[in-house]
This record gives C-alpha cells, structure tokens and sequence, in this order.
C-alpha cells in the first residue's frame, strides 16, 4: 500500500500543534513543571458534578435534539442577556456542540467555499489557520502587536481586506496573549465592516476572565450581531474541559446550515454534560468569580516576575496566559523551550506555535497553583542566568 498516494495531500501538509508537541515531550520526563496546557486546575464546582451524577442514576441517557436540549439552549440565551446583552433565539440562533473547538469548526466549513480567504488575528489559536485549510480556505494571517498590547488595529484590519475576504476570525479574550478589545476598540472594527460581506467569527471561550474590566462582545456592537458567528463554552470558565460542551450562536440562515454539519459529524453533544451545563448557567456565578480572582492573584505575581527577570511581559487583561518575550537570550522560541526543558524540566509553549508573530516570545499558562509557578520562575531565573545575553 502507497500511503502517500492514498492520504490526504492536505491533511498530510497540515503541521501537528505546536503545543501538544511540549506537552508530549513533558509527558516523557520526570519532575517536570508543565505550564503549556491551558487546562483549569480547579475541580469541576460541585453542584454541576453532581447533577451528572443524579441525571445518569434516574435518567434514561439518549441522544438530545441535534441542536441541543431546548433547556439548555434557552439557558444559553438568558446567560447571553445578561452577560452580552445579546438576544438569541434558543430555537433558531443557538446550536451546542462538543466543545467550543466543534464550533469553530462547523462555523468555518459552514460559511467558506474554496479560494475564500478568512483574516486570522494573530498570535491566534492553533486550529483556525489548520481549519480553513482543510475547508479549502485560504488563511490571511494579521499580526498584532505588543505596543498595541497585541489588540487588533482597525488599519491593520483594512491593509488585509480583499474581494475574497470571507470571515474575519476575532479571538478575544487571546489565547495566547491574553489580550482584549475594549468596547472603543471593537466600534473602531466594526466601522470598517460595515458596507462590506464579511462575517465575524467571535472566538469568545475565555470572556468571562477578564480582570478590572468587563468583556465585551463585537456581536453587541450596533449592526454588528447579523454578521457575527459567536463561539463559547464552558471548559474554561466552569473548569470542564473532559465534558466536551460549546455552543455557537448566530442569525437563522447561518445556524440552519450549521447544524447540517454538527447532524452528520456528530448527532448531538454528550447529553449528561448538557444536563449539566444547565445547572452551570444558572447556579455557579460564584464558583466561577473565585476561580477569577485565584487566577488575578497568578496573573498579577508572573507579570511582575517575569519583568523582574528580565522577560519583558505586557500586562494581560484575559484569559489565563501571559506572553513574556524571550529576546534578552537571544534564542528562537522553540530553541529557548527545547533548552529550557531540557535543563530546568519546565515546560512552556513557543510563541512561534500560534504564527509568525509570536516568535520572540513564549506562551505560560497560569491554570496552576501558586506554588506551582514559584518554583517555575526560580528554574527559568536559573536557566536566565546561563543563558541571558
């Protein structure tokens, strides 16, 4: 058998992640410090794991409408109104799926036809670029910047527009830089959307970590909502990254070819854990506000370490990253991590991971102890003193 003949001359072309290469690479050694996963270290809160458990002891487990349970979805739409202030029709505009990850998926495939170009905002997430491929895509990188605090610029949105600009993907709060857009800042996009075709996919997975300001969405933008594809989820604000649930939202015409897609990849999404996505929504804003604040604390102590140390580190106002730069070693991102795993047993992800834009830098998650990142910052100290410029 040729394999070569028989696979996928797109699929094969496809580098594998950036980040679950460190990962792996982890997983092989002892006493290593691992801080490239974005995984929550918190427990699952209590209440949403014991629903779980009630509903598979007295309920009969079967699959659910392919768009999701009309409870959830309709929890959905209330969390949405009050946290965006966006109204979505629970029976038309809301489609759950496994994992936000799905929805990025269904929501790019649904939308591009072959040769349509998609604007990436970068440093960005791993699986756009990779997604619009394999949909016969073609994706425009536009690298951000960390004197701009790494927010997307309306005239660096403008110089990448073209007649076959399709979507614009918007991944705010930022994996991996943990930046944000400002209610000025999205208006300033928006106005220059607005007259042309082009569609907004809104990665919004991390809005509720934010830290002194509160997330806003492009889809509460005035004209903006009939344009944008809204993503989210709840493996990171609820600590649920194994019980696979995302929803996407958007106007009827789009979701009634969305859910074409979700019916024939997958059915419907796991129905125990969209019984308990439902008692997520309404019941565990405190559990997720003191998880926010424990990351504030991580948060607050890696910005003013790495900055002591010298790897210049912009302030993030989301998610739970920071993405200090590595330019005193003198090193590549991806030689800094070999040598920095390989001699200090910590492990983080390179900048270069989540496009061109991120070489210079390292991405460090702080979905660990406090503990944890103390002894990280002593053994990147250490490795700084051989190895600084």
């Amino acid at each position: 058998m040729n394999y070569e003949e028989v696979l996928s001359k797109r699929v094969v072309a496809l580098k594998p992640s950036g980040i679950r290469r460190f990962f792996d690479l982890a997983a092989t050694m002892d006493d290593v410090i691992s801080l490239g996963v974005g995984e929550p270290d918190f427990s699952t809160p209590w209440s949403i794991r014991k629903e779980a458990i009630d509903v598979m002891e007295r309920r009969k487990i079967v699959y659910t409408a392919n768009s999701g349970m009309a409870e959830l979805r309709t929890a959905i739409s209330e969390y949405l109104e009050r946290t965006v202030h966006t109204k979505y029709d629970p029976e038309h505009e809301i489609v759950v799926t496994v994992g936000g990850s799905e929805a990025i998926d269904i929501a790019i495939r649904g939308v591009i036809d072959p040769g349509d170009e998609v604007l990436v905002v970068e440093p960005a997430f791993v699986c756009y670029a990779p997604i619009v491929e394999m949909a016969c895509g073609v994706p425009v990188p536009i690298a951000t910047r960390p004197e701009n605090h790494f927010k997307l610029r309306p005239e660096e949105l403008r110089e990448k527009i073209t007649d076959k600009t399709k979507l614009l993907i918007l991944p705010y709060p930022n994996n991996p830089t943990g930046a944000i857009m400002t209610r000025e800042d999205l208006e300033a996009i928006a106005e220059v959307l607005r007259g042309t075709n082009i569609l907004v996919l809104s990665d919004e997975i991390y809005c509720e970590m934010t830290y002194g300001r509160k997330h806003c969405s492009i889809a509460e933008i005035d004209g903006m909502q009939e344009r944008t594809i809204l993503v989210n989820g709840f493996s990171k604000s609820y600590a649920m990254t194994g019980w696979r649930l995302g929803y996407v939202c958007a106007p009827a015409p789009i979701t009634q070819q969305l859910v074409k897609i979700h019916q024939y990849i997958i059915m419907s999404s796991p129905t125990v854990s969209q019984y308990a996505a439902i008692v997520a929504l309404k019941e565990c804003d405190e559990d997720v506000q003191h998880m926010i604040r424990e990351y504030n604390l991580r948060r607050r102590y890696l910005v003013e370490a790495f900055n002591r140390i010298g790897m210049t580190c912009f302030d993030p106002e989301g998610a739970f990253y920071v993405f200090p730069s590595i330019q005193c070693t003198g090193m590549s991102s991806e030689e800094f991590c070999e040598k920095l795993l390989e001699e200090e047993k910590v492990a983080v992800v390179p900048g270069n991971a989540f496009g061109e834009s991120g070489e210079g830098f390292v991405r460090v998650s702080y979905a660990y102890s406090l503990k944890h990142l103390m002894t990280a910052v002593e053994r990147i100290t250490a490795f700084l003193e051989r190895h600084r410029q």
